[in-house]
């Protein structure tokens, strides 16, 4: 007698997998869960992670099951996308000067109200839906980034400089209010934005802020979602383990470049200034941080500190 053929499974419809298969899974996440207990997570989130749906929605969910088994997720976001399209609507196109978005005042009006109202808020009620307690900040709150105006040297002539407009520098970073929430069981979610000594507004590169943070608050690993498999070498192919010295080497020969430069140099910073592991990983992929955390398989590259 035929059976008919089994629809399908859905991405979050287990009965495919025997229960026993189930529990040996859970099994296999107990030594991480154990080993990273209490430990502090910083996630930049940004790419496509961050504007598809099912995407978002895994985020939300692996940032509270992060939170549920003990550790500390703290979550800093980008928004470029998000800003370009803001900018559009008011007849503005983004203009870059090596890798950093130049950000003229009107700019600035606009890059504030989309990172710290819509795309923040957009998080914080993700992560509240699935079950977690977020809180939004800026650097402002707590006084928590402290800024200067970006002094950015052009690459090939080091006697000259770019002028960006109001694109900060972090002077330094006050983790007491970050703490201050986590230690209350709450997640925060921070926009890079910063404030001078005159109470300017600044707007900084979200992987440098995932960094810097990653640093002060000693976190255990430095999570940055991209929209690559990882660091790449010259022929396209996966580096899932690096050193600092061989990053030194891939940045000297030419083989990070582009927007990977300020995400490698402020994940090198970061291992170097005693973040214990720092990975590059695959937005693209479902899960893919919970994966990292919680299993043997890599999902982009590593940095180890030493």
């Amino acid at each position: 007698m035929n059976t008919p053929a089994a629809a399908p499974a859905a991405p979050h419809d287990l009965q495919h997998i025997a229960p026993r298969d189930q529990a040996e899974i859970l099994a296999q996440a107990l030594p991480y869960i154990r080993k990273f207990h209490g430990k502090t997570i910083v996630i930049k989130y940004g790419g496509n992670a961050m504007t598809d749906p099912a995407l978002q929605q895994d985020f939300a969910e692996d940032v509270v099951l992060l939170k549920l088994v003990g550790m500390n997720p703290v979550v800093v976001h980008g928004g470029g996308p998000q800003i370009d399209e803001a900018l559009a609507k008011i007849g503005k196109k983004g203009t870059f000067i090596q890798g950093m978005r130049v950000t003229d005042e009107e700019t600035m009006e606009v890059v504030e109200w989309v990172l710290a109202g819509q795309v923040q808020q957009d998080i914080v009620g993700l992560i509240n839906a699935a079950g977690g307690k977020a809180v939004g900040l800026t650097g402002r709150d707590g006084g928590l980034i402290r800024a200067r105006k970006l002094r950015m040297k052009d690459k090939t002539d080091p006697t000259k400089e770019h002028d960006v407009g109001q694109v900060g520098d972090i002077v330094a970073i006050d983790p007491s209010v970050v703490k201050a929430l986590q230690d209350d069981q709450f997640i925060p979610v921070i926009s890079p934005l910063g404030f001078g000594e005159h109470n300017e507004n600044y707007n900084i590169n979200a992987d440098v802020v995932a960094g810097k943070l990653a640093e002060v608050l000693k976190a255990e690993k430095l999570m940055l979602l991209t929209n690559t498999p990882g660091v790449l070498d010259k022929n396209g192919n996966l580096l899932t383990d690096l050193t600092a010295r061989e990053i030194d080497e891939l940045f000297a020969d030419g083989t990070i470049s582009g927007g990977m430069l300020p995400k490698i140099a402020s994940a090198l910073d970061a291992a170097k200034s005693g973040v214990n592991a720092v990975h590059i990983i695959d937005g693209r992929v479902p899960h893919a941080m919970l994966l990292e955390v919680l299993t043997e398989q890599a999902f982009g590259t590593m940095i180890r500190s030493h």
